[in-house]
């Protein structure tokens, strides 16, 4: 029996599930914004808004564990002393799911998942720097 197994398995081991939404938090934390399939969408928002809220605690166990998490360390800076105080006053619903049509070559259901206040420019920044110094360095 099933009982109180919630999540999605979307076909991966444990291991895999947890290294994708891993990945998905951060280039969302990165990105502020990211377009996704409907189901991942869903099930990554409970594992960024538990990393918002660890990132408001701010303490270095916080930190620690948000590390341990993500396992980049620039971005939980830009979750520690970014978005963490962006939210500081907010009790919680960090994030927006919004459909956003079908994919074309499978109509899976598609969906854009944001921070609530998010900076508009954040997204593509990481980009438009590693193409800023690529052009300095020729």
């Amino acid at each position: 029996m099933r009982h109180g197994k919630v999540h999605r398995k979307f076909n991966r081991t444990w291991e895999h599930r947890k290294a994708m939404f891993s990945n998905l938090a951060g280039a969302l934390i990165t990105h502020e914004q990211i377009i996704t399939t409907l189901p991942k969408a869903k099930d990554l928002r409970p594992v960024v808004e538990k990393l918002v809220t660890l990132a408001r605690r701010g303490d270095l166990h916080a930190r620690r564990q948000a590390i341990a998490e993500l396992r980049d360390q620039a971005v939980v800076k830009k979750l520690f002393d970014i978005i963490a105080p962006r939210y500081k006053a907010r009790p919680g619903g960090y994030t927006r799911i919004v459909k956003a049509g079908f994919r074309y070559g499978d109509s899976t259901p598609v969906a854009v998942i944001e921070f609530v206040d998010r900076d508009v420019d954040a997204k593509g920044a990481s980009d438009r720097a590693r193409a800023e110094a690529e052009a300095a360095a020729a």
